[in-house]
């Protein structure tokens, strides 16, 4: 194989060290190999930077796994002359029966050498600090919902039947009735007429739901865990604030991905965290695609294409996106929403989601690298491509109905 790089170096990168092996040449056609270790304390990570600049490396090359090579990444990538890849790990796995700290440092060093290690897609810094404060968010979010259900798990203990009646029990109502129900000086009655809205219609099953036994230790349970729900809300208010904050330079490009179908701010937020606002890292949208895991995966042999399923890609913008398909396919008057139900038809809920979420991402895609807005194809769309096909069709069960029918285009006449 050419070699793209003649001085090299594999980091085998762990929690409290850091095997670094260097491959030079050595006269002719021999290398030389040289190995170190380093801690993996910040100071320690200077030294091996220095180390590196005094070697002459051309590129470094480390596996992507958890978190311990990001610290080792933003102090590599300071002003430095060499190419550095993070490799996705399951691509650049040993031969078995060799596996060592410092015979992983030579392989990922070889590798790197003649450029057989694909470089995974690292943005920028201020976007890797966009994304962190995103996917903290969704965390919270889930952590959040988990005390709702232990909320609602007391309730029903008591045999408190609040989120049969109300629609959303957490809100407004719900939680002042809640709040009362902790306290525990208020009737049924009393607290049924906490209701506001249009929950002020549901009064009468609301006292009859709120009919339970909830003991002293229910109603301390119940006010531990609502105190944590407002903890839970004052920090997703701040984060928010920070999102904010760090999104601001792109306000232009979330405005621009909230007009798709179905993407709130913090779905087109999240797109930006993900995908970085420059789109030139993907070379075709195809690219994009397969990164996010939102389209099939190749899957032949012997000539024949099986079942593709899609590639497990960025599971956080993978599920942004599933959740952005969700409310468009509700969207009624779009063409995501006729998209999906001519697709659901044919191959089921869930793959027709993703197919939803495939096309969200393409229209996000062309949306950053063109910098122009998304325009609806409408519910008409796929039945405009071929009218003529589409009108047999229909008139063919119409005659088998016992029907007679006249083709007639209204456009002509």
């Amino acid at each position: 194989m050419d070699v793209m790089y003649e001085v090299v170096c594999g980091l085998d990168v762990h929690k409290e060290t850091i095997v670094a092996c260097v491959i030079e040449p050595a006269g002719g056609k021999k290398t030389k190999q040289e190995v170190r270790t380093f801690c993996a304390h910040t100071r320690d990570l200077y030294q091996l930077r220095s180390w590196l600049l005094e070697k002459k490396v051309e590129a470094v090359a480390m596996e992507g796994t958890g978190i311990y090579w990001r610290p080792v990444y933003a102090i590599l990538e300071e002003g430095t002359p060499w190419k550095l890849v993070v490799g996705n790990a399951l691509h650049v796995k040993n031969v078995p029966g060799r596996k060592t700290d410092v015979k992983d440092a030579e392989w990922l060093a070889s590798l790197v050498q003649v450029g057989l290690i694909r470089p995974s897609f690292v943005p920028p810094p201020a976007i890797r600090e966009l994304r962190d404060l995103t996917r903290q968010r969704k965390k919270m979010v889930n952590d959040r919902t988990r005390m709702e259900c232990r909320v609602l798990k007391v309730l029903q203990a008591a045999n408190i039947k609040l989120d049969g009646v109300a629609t959303d029990a957490f809100g407004v109502s719900g939680m002042a009735i809640m709040r009362s129900l902790a306290k525990g000086d208020a009737s049924p009655k009393q607290m049924a007429q906490l209701a506001k809205g249009r929950l002020k219609k549901k009064v009468d099953a609301l006292e009859v739901a709120l009919e339970g036994k909830l003991g002293l230790v229910h109603r301390q349970m119940l006010a531990i865990a609502l105190d944590c729900l407002d903890q839970a809300d004052a920090a997703l208010k701040r984060i928010d604030e920070l999102i904010d904050a760090q999104v601001s330079p792109h306000t232009e490009a979330v405005e621009r991905l909230k007009t798709i179908p179905g993407v709130d701010r913090v779905v087109a937020v999240s797109m930006i965290a993900e995908l970085g606002p420059d789109m030139s890292v993907f070379p075709t949208v195809d690219h994009c695609a397969s990164w996010a895991g939102v389209c099939p995966g190749n899957n032949q042999s012997a000539g024949k294409s099986r079942d593709g399923r899609p590639q497990r890609g960025n599971v956080h913008l993978k599920t942004m996106l599933c959740q952005a398909a969700q409310s468009a396919a509700r969207k009624k008057d779009t063409y995501f929403h006729d998209k999906f139900f001519r697709l659901k038809a044919r191959r089921g809920h869930n793959k027709a989601i993703m197919a939803i979420a495939h096309k969200q991402l393409i229209a996000a895609y062309y949306m950053l690298k063109n910098r122009t807005v998304f325009i609806d194809l409408g519910p008409k769309y796929l039945d405009g491509r071929d009218r003529l096909r589409v009108a047999r069709a229909l008139a063919k069960r119409l005659q088998a109905l016992d029907f007679v029918v006249t083709l007639q285009d209204a456009k002509i006449s």
